[in-house]
């Protein structure tokens, strides 16, 4: 410019001004011009959010083909934030429907916006926060916490600030519309909030919205409390600084006039009770009067509120100290908060409120703590609800009767013989509502009814459920169909005398029911089919149960959900009918394969081009892996064709590596049901099987770890001494878990059970493990029920102590200690006829290892009493007087005890 002769010649007084303008815009934050939407587009949006609204299928499929067209160009969303908060000429539906669409594509394109339609976005929604309607303020908080959902809450450093101070605007709107967003932001990212990372704005944030509890609008004050609500549970270090102030608050709020307050301060006392009763107890009394004020409120939603109460405050331990006293109020307002409004049965015709559930609920669980101790409280009230003539008094008397089955049923024992065939009465009541409520009570009692003769009380109770699964009322049907599967489980083979009847009705249900009572009829048929196992295998009854369970499974497609519940239906009866089920077993095996192989296509076509393929639904593959297990435990060795003519082994291979637990989980109890059924199928593939097993021996997914320790247990059976290669890689695994703290039973006991096997069919390997894991293998062996498993472990004791070439002196005194036990406890006999047992190897290792144990205790080097006579003179062998025969039962169990008992003594 310098050079130019018109610019230093000819300046006027505005030329520099203009200059100093220009050089003040570049050094700061460029200044964009304010986006304006042309006007023929901004129609052509208005009629297409219009068209939107229509009710017809073919527009709406035109406007979504539009919006998806429209989507490609970004100009669309400065359209959409437009309408929602500039056009406050057109109607609230068509705004709010603007900022809906506008939220769903944040919620997927978010990452893809320009910067500048991202910035025009975020300042339009802090500039309108304060819209006059309801409507569009709630549109705009839920696109603000939406845009905040996806990491903005960094990049966007203004944004709670700037909604903290205008939560101090004079304009209630304002206020309101900042605390909205607020709080959605708080549900959405209280972990985050609480942070580091956005350098804990809750610091600031939690004594804000304290101070806004008391507020004049009754709107901001639930706002307030419902924002530092979202703080209790996972204890928010400035909440806990605060925890003082928020309880007063809240107790400043108790008699509020407004509902939602009302509600949100009950959910915070549920919440403290929970995470900081320590601050509670002190003031428990008064906590506990309010509560039963407001478990009647006339409001339902609070009321329910605090219901939840008294089931929090079921599960802590001072709950019978501090609410005996209360017992005598809170019992009549429960079991007057089980009865129907009028409402409830002309509106819902029938759906159980929620009120009328928690009440149930909480009394269920109240039974439970105080046992037999609410009895004084509730007989006399039972009585008069059980017998009355009104309809809805008497449901909500057998609904009690429900609820306090489990904790209280010692104490109702004395009455049952006179309510039993009242409640099989109700189940003929007129009232459909009465019929399904007995259905539920009388499976509560089932177990008692199973412990009574069977013509007293079991028989009549199941002609009447039978009558009531084909009820013409569908929640009859239901209540029915699930009572009669409770009853299934807990009469087992009480039931076969009368199968025949019960096929009858559960195949006539087939033709009557519906979509979703015809999965509860799934459930029934597969719980008897568990329940009477075997005696299922008759020709009468597979002709009447088969045929409409294979015309449903014709009918129904691979992609259809419904094929879950058939499908676990038809494992439970595969397995009851063994053999029974081969006319059927190979259009269903094939199936069961076809399902996996297509889930796990899907699923590699989804790994590899997640944004051209949706992620398959592995529950398809879940069931049939499940259902191939149930074949494989019924049919045998008869599915040993099925899985030659397959590439089941090889689909197995990547279902045990699947990355989802529950596909792991099927694939190891499919591997041990073929392990057993058809192991020469099984056999090529143990080396590349067995490293997948180890890796999940992970106590962390219970279930997985379970099934793969399991698996591996029939897998050594099988392999027997080949299996050695393979003890190095799982072995310290076991012996891991077994030593884990606080690892649940049953992987506890088919750990133990496990180990015992991989020692008996590999003792060289197993047996120098043995002081890693004698204690908690003995004490984890002693509660499993007798049986084959338990003889193993005695061959795999002896053994292991035979295979000790120099054991230390503290561990020999054991050994002896031990077998000495044995000998004790099963007697001379037994100890002769045992000898004949085991293979010559073990005998002979055994007896070298007794003399030596036995020299080392007898005075002057002579065998002791535990050897008998000796080896040599009467020609008795030492061996003989250890090696029996397994002991019977009663007391196999006994000598496990006595060994935990050796192995835990202080000697």
């Amino acid at each position: 410019r310098e050079e130019d002769p018109l610019s230093s010649s000819t300046s006027t007084s505005s030329g520099p001004a203009v200059n100093e303008r220009t050089s003040e815009r570049q050094t700061d934050k460029p200044i964009l011009m304010e986006w304006q939407p042309d006007e023929q587009g901004l129609q052509q949006v208005l009629q297409l959010l219009k068209d939107s609204q229509s009710p017809n299928t073919a527009t709406q499929r035109a406007v979504q083909q539009k919006l998806e067209q429209l989507n490609q160009f970004p100009d669309f969303n400065n359209y959409l934030i437009f309408v929602l908060t500039r056009l406050k000429t057109e109607d609230e539906p068509t705004r709010s429907l603007s900022g809906l669409i506008l939220k769903n594509n944040v919620k997927a394109h978010y990452q893809n916006f320009p910067p500048t339609v991202a910035e025009f976005i975020k300042k339009e929604c802090l500039s309108n926060i304060g819209d006059p309607s309801p409507l569009i303020r709630a549109t705009i908080g839920i696109l603000i916490t939406t845009i905040a959902s996806k990491g903005e809450l960094q990049t966007w450093p203004e944004l709670l600030p700037q909604l903290c101070n205008l939560l101090n605007s004079e304009d209630y709107n304002t206020c309101e519309g900042s605390f909205g967003a607020l709080q959605k932001i708080c549900e959405d990212s209280s972990e985050l909030l609480d942070s580091d990372a956005l350098n804990r704005p809750l610091n600031i944030m939690i004594p804000k919205f304290l101070q806004f509890f008391k507020h004049c609008s009754p709107k901001i004050r639930s706002h307030a409390i419902a924002c530092v609500n979202q703080f209790i549970i996972g204890r928010a270090q400035a909440l806990m600084d605060n925890i003082d102030t928020f309880i007063e608050s809240l107790f400043a709020l108790a008699a509020d006039e407004d509902s939602e307050v009302r509600k949100n301060v009950c959910r915070a006392l549920v919440m403290l009770l929970e995470v900081r009763v320590d601050r509670l107890i002190p003031h428990m009394f008064s906590i506990i009067q309010y509560m039963l004020q407001r478990t009647q409120d006339p409001d339902e939603n609070v009321a329910l509120e605090a219901c939840e109460f008294w089931l929090t405050l079921a599960e802590q331990p001072i709950c019978k100290d501090v609410l005996s006293g209360h017992l005598v109020q809170l019992i009549p307002i429960l079991v007057n908060g089980m009865k129907y409004s009028e409402i409830d049965i002309i509106l819902l015709k029938g759906d159980v409120e929620e009120d009328e559930a928690c009440s149930a609920a909480a009394l269920d669980v109240l039974a439970n703590v105080f046992r037999d101790e609410l009895l004084p409280h509730l007989l006399p009230l039972l009585k008069g609800l059980l017998f009355h003539p009104d309809w809805v008094i008497k449901e909500s008397g057998i609904l009690v009767l429900g609820a306090i089955a489990e904790g209280c049923m010692q104490g109702m024992v004395p009455y049952l013989p006179e309510l039993i065939p009242h409640l099989i009465a109700g189940l003929c009541d007129k009232k459909a509502l009465v019929r399904s409520i007995a259905c539920w009570t009388l499976s509560r009692y089932a177990h008692w009814v199973v412990s009574q003769p069977p013509d007293s009380h079991l028989k009549p109770l199941m002609t009447e459920l039978l009558k009531r699964i084909l009820d013409g009322n569908k929640r009859v049907q239901e209540a029915a169909c699930s009572a009669f599967a409770t009853l299934e489980e807990e009469a087992c083979t009480e039931l076969v005398p009368y199968l025949s009847f019960i096929l009858d009705t559960l195949v006539f249900a087939f033709g009557k029911y519906q979509h979703k009572n015809l999965l509860i009829l799934y459930d029934a048929i597969g719980t008897l089919a568990d329940s009477v196992g075997h005696h299922l295998n008759q020709p009468e009854y597979i002709q009447k149960l088969m045929p409409p369970l294979i015309n449903k499974w014709n009918e129904l497609k691979d992609e259809d959900k419904d094929l879950f519940p058939l499908l676990e239906c038809l494992s439970s009866v595969a397995t009851a009918l063994q053999s029974g089920f081969l006319p059927y077993c190979e259009p269903v095996y094939q199936r069961c394969v076809t399902l996996v192989q297509k889930t796990l296509a899907q699923a590699m076509m989804y790994n590899q081009h997640p944004d051209q393929y949706e992620a398959p639904d592995k529950d398809f593959m879940i069931v049939a892996l499940d259902l191939l297990s149930g074949l494989a435990e019924g049919l045998g060795g008869h599915v040993d064709q099925l899985v030659a003519r397959s590439n089941i082994m090889t689909l197995l291979f990547q279902c045990m590596q699947d990355s989802m637990p529950e596909v792991r989980q099927s694939s190891f109890a499919l591997l041990g049901d073929l392990t057993k059924a058809c192991f020469p199928h099984v056999k090529p593939c143990i080396a590349e099987f067995m490293p997948i097993l180890g890796l999940n021996l992970n106590p962390e997914f219970i279930s997985v770890c379970n099934n793969a320790t399991w698996a591996i247990g029939e897998i050594s059976m099988q392999m027997g001494a080949e299996m050695q290669p393979y003890v190095g890689v799982v072995l310290p695994h076991l012996v891991e878990i077994i030593n884990r703290p606080n690892t649940p039973k049953t992987l506890l006991e088919n750990t133990a059970i496990t180990i015992g096997r991989l020692g008996y069919v590999c003792p060289q390997e197993v047996a120098p493990q043995l002081q890693q894991f004698i204690r908690p293998w003995c004490t984890s062996l002693r509660n499993i029920r007798d049986n084959e498993e338990k003889t193993l472990r005695l061959y795999f004791f002896c053994d292991a102590v035979a295979s000790w070439v120099s054991p230390k002196d503290d561990l020999r005194e054991m050994f002896y200690k031990i077998l000495h036990g044995f000998k004790e406890q099963v007697g001379e006999e037994n100890w002769q006829q045992f000898s004949e047992q085991f293979p010559p190897l073990l005998k002979e290792r055994l007896s070298a290892c007794l003399r030596s144990l036995a020299a080392l205790r007898a005075p002057g080097g002579h065998t002791g009493k535990l050897l008998g006579g000796g080896a040599g003179g009467d020609g008795a062998r030492p061996w003989d007087l250890l090696l029996l025969p397994p002991p019977p039962p009663h007391q196999l169990s006994s000598i496990l005890h006595s060994v935990d008992g050796f192995l835990t003594s202080p000697a």
